[in-house]
């Protein structure tokens, strides 16, 4: 397999959950300012919509949607318990986690890297993903993770969107639920390693 990313983008969740499933993969770089590859290719070819993650397979096919891959990659390694099982009402509430960061948090956190968004729009984006974040931390209550003691998917995810919260400035210091889970996702080896692969230094 291959995984297309860019450095500290959301591609950085399913680049976690690779090496926490112990698969073999390749990394490719993609740039997400000019759309090229390493070797100066066009990355549109591979996904054109433009975007970071991609997960090729083995037999050429491809993957895209952050989602999608994590429960992917989970789901060819049962054993991991990276996800619930299929038909659960744990893997219901997994992906219930998913689609939050998706919606309420991941989009939310765009604006405030698009130097064409005035301050003042800024502003309110700030506003709603403090609340949103004040929310997680309200379910992060007496859990080591979002679905208890048991690392998933989603706490990939959750860890990715949130390293972005002091470049956006984004204020999460009285967030302690939240903090205490994002140390607590920071010092698990893979995490470490796929930061390090990235050249991401740590928060």
């Amino acid at each position: 397999m291959k995984l297309y990313y860019s450095p500290g983008a959301c591609s950085l969740s399913p680049h976690i959950v690779l090496r926490e499933a112990g698969l073999n993969f390749d990394l490719a770089l993609a740039s997400t300012k000019t759309k090229k590859l390493a070797d100066g290719s066009d990355f549109y070819q591979v996904n054109p919509k433009g975007q970071v993650p991609v997960l090729e397979l083995d037999n050429g096919e491809r993957l895209t949607e952050g989602p999608a891959i994590v429960q992917y990659i989970a789901d060819q390694v049962p054993m991991s318990k990276l996800a619930p099982p299929a038909g659960s009402l744990q893997r219901y509430r997994l992906m219930e986690w998913l689609n939050f960061i998706t919606s309420e948090l991941h989009k939310s956190y765009s604006p405030l890297f698009n130097p064409a968004m005035p301050e003042e729009g800024k502003a309110v984006y700030r506003a709603r993903i403090g609340e949103r974040l004040q929310w997680v931390d309200s379910q992060l209550e007496g859990k080591q993770y979002l679905l208890g003691d048991e690392f998933s998917v989603a706490d990939a995810y959750l860890f990715t969107v949130t390293n972005w919260s002091k470049v956006v400035g984004v204020d999460m210091g009285a967030l302690k639920n939240l903090n205490a889970f994002r140390d607590r996702v920071a010092a698990r080896p893979s995490v470490r390693a796929a930061m390090e692969a990235e050249g991401l230094n740590k928060a």
